[in-house]
């Protein structure tokens, strides 16, 4: 098999969520433990750092991936989902997982996994931590999937875990309050192993404190950490949200010193300040055009997109057009109601099955005090955006990592840089 066709065989002969959904989700480590088992468990080779969160887990994982890399060692990443490219998902100083080895791995072990059925992440995951290890990773960033206490990469034993927020999402899988989705990504507090917790809400800090004292985890909460030790740090990363994520892992450095990670002051800046280039990090408050500006971001439910909402407001511009798809297992309601009524609207859908149809989410929107127009797919909408704007204005595409991924993919046909 190529490339191509091997990518093919795994989204089609395994439940991909990223494409289906619900169906795709497997409950419970089974598998994984199995496929752990199999390679060797593989992920005791490298030391690592576990992130989970409802939003800013991957900005906060890429960065941090970043500060190791500027500090000398060699880092494997691992996140979800991709945009463009699978190997994306995988990578090692920034580089991603090779073709070659995609295929091999699939050739080479489907006669193993095949009969086991695992769902696509869980084969993802077991790829990834087989990969750092054949690579010789000193240390893995490994970004949670979904949730936490049953996600497969819980299976393994970081020297730190790092909580980012907890807002709603996923809902179906991690229950319909803040406790219960806390109480989920709580559980990657290891036993004696420090958690840095991102941002709180009184429903979630008792979880996470019970949940620490339990396991005899120190608990360090980045709201109560004043970040005098790097004052002007200078962030590539330009989101509002992203204050916060600077926040976190600000917290989360001395604990990496203390856990003898080498860490110095200009690792620490550069890393904060070139983590797009040295990652490949791309969607978040991204710039692909100016006259008029064009902004997308992979925010897609009422906590990410309540900061993109208030960074909108603080950009100056002549008329706000807003390029946007969602898929249908998100609050949509929840979203429409924080967007801006005087912006035109471009409803569109993403190439996934997921995607919510692009009339159903006008009549939702309409609803909503929102008024605009419908395009088959998001080249469609984006073009028609930028033939009805004059230079002065500001074209935002997103609500969805798929809206995203789409426009990423067609930024030739766009001109988009």
């Amino acid at each position: 098999m190529d490339y191509q066709n091997t990518l093919t065989y795994l989204y089609n002969s395994v439940p991909m969520f990223q494409q289906i959904g619900g169906s795709a989700y497997k409950e419970g480590l089974e598998n994984t433990l199995t496929l752990d088992a199999h390679f060797g468990h593989p992920h005791h080779a490298f030391r690592s750092i576990h992130v989970a969160g409802t939003n800013g887990k991957g900005s906060c994982s890429h960065t941090i991936a970043a500060i190791l890399q500027e500090a000398g060692y060699r880092v494997g990443l691992y996140t979800s989902p991709h945009l463009v490219d699978f190997r994306e998902r995988i990578r090692v100083n920034g580089q991603p997982i090779s073709e070659e080895y995609v295929i091999r791995f699939v050739e080479e072990e489907r006669s193993f996994f095949e009969p086991l059925q695992p769902s696509f992440f869980e084969l993802t995951t077991a790829m990834a931590f087989r990969y750092f290890a054949d690579e010789k990773v000193d240390v893995a960033v490994i970004e949670v999937g979904l949730g936490g206490r049953l996600d497969c990469t819980n299976i393994i034993h970081p020297d730190l875990c790092i909580i980012t927020n907890i807002s709603f999402d996923h809902t179906q899988f991690l229950g319909d309050t803040l406790e219960k989705i806390a109480g989920e990504k709580a559980g990657i507090i290891k036993s004696g192993v420090p958690v840095v917790i991102g941002e709180t809400t009184p429903e979630t800090k008792p979880v996470f404190l019970k949940k620490a004292q339990e396991m005899d985890a120190p608990i360090y909460f980045a709201e109560e950490n004043d970040r005098e030790d790097y004052s002007g740090v200078e962030c590539e990363l330009k989101g509002l949200y992203q204050i916060k994520n600077t926040r976190t892992v600000l917290t989360a450095l001395p604990l990496l010193k203390e856990a003898n990670y080498r860490l110095d002051e200009q690792s620490i800046r550069s890393g904060f300040a070139h983590v797009v280039e040295l990652t490949g990090l791309m969607g978040r408050w991204q710039k692909l055009q100016d006259a008029p500006a064009l902004i997308c971001d992979t925010g897609h439910n009422v906590g990410g997109i309540t900061y993109i909402v208030e960074q909108l407001r603080q950009q100056s511009y002549r008329q706000l057009h807003i390029v946007i798809g969602m898929v249908n297992d998100k609050d949509i309601r929840g979203v429409l109601a924080l967007l801006p009524r005087e912006a035109i609207y471009y409803f569109t859908k993403a190439s996934v099955k997921r995607a919510l149809p692009e009339k159903e989410l006008q009549d939702l929107a309409s609803a909503a005090g929102l008024q605009g127009t419908c395009y088959p797919d998001v080249p469609a909408a984006v073009r028609a955006a930028q033939e009805k704007s004059l230079p002065e204005d500001f074209i935002f595409v997103g609500g969805s990592s798929f809206i995203v991924a789409d426009l990423l993919a067609s930024r030739d046909a766009l001109n988009l840089h």
